[in-house]
């Protein structure tokens, strides 16, 4: 599935989110709660909600092909899995989100949740404002720089 779409939601006081409607098929069979992997120096952080096999998916193809000793393999590898959660929506389709990650992302009450594909992005609402300003601005200049594909 991909997951599409930008919504205004707020955490409550145990830090859970409600997760939008449209979501909560897909993830009802466990999520994984994890670190963005911003590799824009300055980009705003995130929360990345994954479905286990999603998240199993994109860790590996990072991965894959590269040298198991290597010391920046092992650092990415450890960012990988020791910044992310397995977790499930309870009976009110919330899921809370640890406070590592609430202090990684900087989320507070207000929050932004945007479908990015193949994963959901849970945003301080302030910072995705400013980011969603600054990326509608590059997008030319972004589009250009990745050529075309055949």
């Amino acid at each position: 599935m991909n997951f599409r779409g930008t919504f205004e939601h707020a955490l409550d006081a145990k830090h859970r989110l409600t997760v939008p409607a449209k979501f909560r098929a897909a993830l009802s069979g466990g999520v994984v709660l994890a670190a963005s992997h911003e590799v824009v120096p300055g980009s705003p952080r995130s929360v990345s909600i994954w479905t286990p096999e999603a998240y199993d998916s994109f860790t590996g193809q990072t991965l894959s092909g590269m040298n198991p000793s290597e010391p920046k393999a092992r650092e990415l590898k450890r960012f990988f899995f020791n910044a992310s959660f397995e977790a499930e929506l309870d009976s009110a389709n919330r899921l809370m989100i640890p406070p590592t990650l609430m202090h990684y992302a900087n989320l507070e009450k207000d929050v932004i949740v945007t479908g990015s594909g193949e994963c959901i992005e849970v945003w301080d609402r302030a910072a995705y404002e400013g980011y969603r300003e600054d990326i509608i601005g590059r997008i030319p200049e972004i589009a250009a720089s990745l050529g075309h594909t055949d």
